[in-house]
C-alpha cells in the first residue's frame, strides 16, 4: 500500500505546490523535532508546534464546540480576533526556535480579515489552514494555490446525514464543493473527523474513507470527541470500547488505504499521548492568550507578556508547566475526559483568564462527568507498519514525534 499512498500526491499536487510542501512542512519537520528534543533536555519549554485561533468568528454553530460565536441577537458584539502583529509575534518566535510549522484555526478562519496577508508575508513557513469549507470557493482555491505554503484540513464528520446532523443542513454537500475546488487546483489537503459515539461506524468504514479519496483528500485526521463548552453533548463522548475499537480500525485502515490516516493520540508502541502535556503543542486564543489546548480555554500568559518575548513568555509560565505535570501524575491521556472536576480545581488555583467568552467556563467543566479516554494500560495495539512507526518517531504535525 506504500506506493499507492506516496503516489497519490505525486500524480495529483503540481510539481511546485509539492516541493513546497516538502521542502516547507516535511523537511523541516526532523528538524524541529531535533530542536525540541534538545530543548527538552536544557529543561527548556517551547512546543514544536503552534495553533492559533485567528478568531472566535463562525457561521456555523456545531453541537459540542467549545468556541463561543458572537448570536444573532448580539451583532453588535465584535468577535475577537488576533491582531496581525500578535500572529507575527508567535511566527518570528517560532522561528528562532526552528519551527516552521503553524495551524490557523477558529472559529472560521477565512473569516479572518488578515489571512491571506499572513500567508504571504511568511513564506518561509508551511501553514495548516482548518477550515469548515463554506467559505472555500473557486477563487478561495486560486488564492491558495497562489500562496503555495498551505495545506488545507476541511471539518467533515461522516456521511451527510450524519454530518449534517452535528454540524448543520448542508454542510456536507458545501464541504464537498470545496474538496471540488481544492481537486482541481492541485492544493493538498485533507479531512478532519471528530470521532462521537454516533459516527465511530461512520467515520471508519471503508466506504466513507474511499469516498474522501474520490475527493482527492491526501490526509485524514482523526479527533476523539471531548465534551466541553456550554452545550458539550456528553452523550457523543465515544465509550472506553469504542476509542479501542477506532484505534484497531485506523491500524487496519492505515495498512488498506492510499491515505494517510492520522491520529494525535498513540504514540508507536500504541501508548496514550497528550501532546499539551509532553509540550510539544500549545493553543494561541483569539484573545491573545496561550492556553494548553484548544479545549482549555484558560491562560495565564499572554503574546504580549514580557515584551513580546514568547519563548520566556512559554518557558517561565507557571501554569503551562503545572499543567504538565498535573496530566503527568494522572495519565497518559487526556485529563478533560478523565479528570473535569480535578482540572478546574487546578486550574482555578493559578487563577487564570477564562478566555472562554462564557459567563463561567471553570464552572462547565467541573460539572462534566468523567468518562473514558484512549488512555487504557494493558490494551496498547502497537503500530502494525514500518512506515507509520517512523512517521510517529520522526515527524512532529500530528503524526507523532512521540519517541
Amino acid at each position: 500500500m506504500l506506493s499507492p499512498l506516496l503516489g497519490r500526491p505525486l500524480g495529483t499536487v503540481p510539481p511546485p505546490l509539492g516541493g513546497k510542501a516538502a521542502r516547507l512542512w516535511v523537511m523541516p519537520g526532523m528538524k524541529t523535532l531535533k530542536a525540541y528534543e534538545n530543548r527538552v533536555k536544557r529543561g527548556e519549554l517551547f512546543p514544536p508546534f503552534l495553533m492559533l485561533a485567528l478568531t472566535d468568528s463562525c457561521n456555523l454553530r456545531c453541537r459540542g464546540c467549545w468556541i463561543s460565536q458572537v448570536e444573532q441577537t448580539q451583532r453588535a458584539k465584535k468577535p475577537r480576533e488576533l491582531s496581525p502583529e500578535q500572529v507575527q509575534t508567535v511566527i518570528d518566535a517560532g522561528k528562532k526556535q526552528s519551527c516552521f510549522y503553524y495551524t490557523l484555526l477558529g472559529g472560521e478562519p477565512l473569516l479572518y480579515p488578515h489571512l491571506w496577508e499572513i500567508l504571504e508575508k511568511n513564506r518561509d513557513c508551511y501553514f495548516q489552514l482548518i477550515t469548515n469549507g463554506l467559505f472555500l470557493d473557486a477563487d478561495a482555491a486560486r488564492r491558495l494555490r497562489k500562496c503555495g505554503n498551505v495545506t488545507v484540513l476541511l471539518s467533515l464528520d461522516g456521511t451527510r446525514e450524519c454530518n449534517d446532523r452535528r454540524r448543520g443542513e448542508g454542510v456536507y454537500d458545501a464541504v464537498k464543493e470545496a474538496a471540488k475546488c481544492l481537486h482541481q487546483e492541485g492544493i493538498l489537503f485533507g479531512v478532519a473527523t471528530t470521532v462521537t459515539a454516533e459516527n465511530l461506524s461512520d467515520v471508519t468504514a471503508d466506504a466513507y474513507v474511499d469516498e474522501l479519496v474520490r475527493w482527492g483528500a491526501m490526509y485524514l485526521w482523526y479527533y476523539i470527541y471531548r465534551p466541553v463548552g456550554a452545550d458539550p453533548a456528553p452523550e457523543l463522548a465515544v465509550p472506553g470500547e469504542g476509542i479501542l475499537e477506532l484505534r484497531q480500525k485506523i491500524l487496519d485502515l492505515r495498512r488498506r488505504k492510499p491515505i494517510i490516516l492520522i491520529d494525535t493520540y498513540w504514540n508507536a508502541a500504541g501508548e496514550a499521548v497528550c501532546p499539551a502535556a509532553r509540550g510539544m503543542s500549545f493553543h494561541i486564543g483569539p484573545a491573545g492568550t496561550i492556553e494548553p489546548c484548544p479545549p482549555i480555554s484558560f491562560a495565564c500568559e499572554t503574546v504580549g507578556d514580557r515584551g513580546g518575548d514568547l519563548f520566556a513568555t512559554i518557558n517561565e509560565s507557571a501554569f503551562l508547566r503545572g499543567f504538565q505535570d498535573f496530566v503527568n501524575a494522572r495519565t497518559r491521556g487526556c485529563v478533560i475526559l478523565e479528570h473535569p472536576r480535578e482540572l478546574a480545581e487546578f486550574i482555578r488555583s493559578h487563577h487564570p483568564t477564562d478566555a472562554t467568552a462564557r459567563p463561567d467556563g471553570l464552572a462547565e467543566l467541573a460539572a462534566a462527568t468523567p468518562k473514558c479516554s484512549h488512555h487504557q494500560p494493558g490494551e496498547e495495539i502497537p503500530e502494525n507498519t514500518w512506515f507509520y512507526r517512523f512517521l510517529k518517531k520522526k515527524m512532529f504535525f500530528g503524526l507523532g514525534g512521540y519517541a
